[in-house]
């Protein structure tokens, strides 16, 4: 069973997923994948501001963010840590044909033992952060997900509720310990990762590193370039990693 039939999309008869089309695998594919979206705050006398943002997600998938207390959008959450951000895929032609996610949640500041693991992983993505990350009035934030609605492009849409797009997070906390040195592993084989980000439809001549790691998956970054490299199965050990890993290496291998 596939993971739409376990967590239904929510029901409107005027959202609809054509016949094969995961929407919530795309759904999760555009989250690990865009790099900066449109956070929507509210101001205190309740209207919507939005303004652009960095993204990375933590391991189950939530996404975080990396602000300063003196910008607007701060004080917006510090007073209502209700949120909403656009991921939106670019590309040629019309935009609005392009596969969009937008997610709808509160926003919590990353505070104490979890905030390193969250640098780590911001930073892994956005490296050019680490020149403020650690300055005093900046802060991470993680959004935790209420909902989300995908539109895949024409005639592909579909909401979903936020505990069907994260990851569970027993399935999840086995990577904390494991990602910094598989991900140090991983980066030390350069043609293995071009060919990982040419199966996923990247260019392979990129200089192309792990940025992520999570149960279903590789997160590849190449300078503004990004890629998916999903696994057959889901982790849920070190051990199914191990396999997961091995069964990456051969199909980014195969002709």
């Amino acid at each position: 069973m596939n993971d739409d039939a376990k967590n239904p999309p929510t029901e409107n008869p005027a959202f609809a997923l054509p016949p094969g089309y995961d929407g919530l695998a795309e759904a999760r594919r555009l989250l690990r994948t865009i790099r900066a979206g449109a956070l929507a705050t509210l101001t205190q006398d309740g209207f919507p501001f939005a303004s652009l943002v960095n993204v990375a997600t933590d391991v189950d998938g939530a996404p975080l963010i990396l602000t300063s207390s003196l910008s607007a959008h701060t004080q917006h959450m510090l007073a209502d840590s209700r949120a909403s951000l656009l991921l939106s895929e670019g590309g040629k032609g019309d935009p609005l044909a392009h596969p969009r996610l937008t997610l709808v949640g509160r926003m919590g500041r990353v505070e104490g033992a979890a905030r390193a693991g969250v640098k780590a992983r911001f930073l892994s993505r956005h490296p050019k952060s680490a020149l403020y990350a650690d300055f005093g009035d900046f802060a991470f934030w993680r959004l935790e997900i209420a909902r989300a609605h995908l539109n895949g492009g024409f005639a592909k849409a579909a909401s979903y509720e936020g505990a069907a797009i994260l990851l569970p997070a027993d399935e999840s906390a086995f990577i904390a310990a494991l990602e910094a040195e598989t991900l140090e592993q991983l980066n030390a084989g350069p043609d293995f990762l071009r060919q990982v980000a040419a199966k996923a439809g990247g260019p392979a001549d990129g200089r192309w590193r792990v940025s992520g790691l999570d149960p279903e998956g590789l997160d590849l970054c190449a300078g503004d370039l990004t890629a998916r490299a999903p696994f057959a199965e889901r982790a849920t050990d070190s051990t199914s990693l191990q396999q997961a890993l091995a069964a990456l290496r051969l199909a980014a291998a195969a002709k």
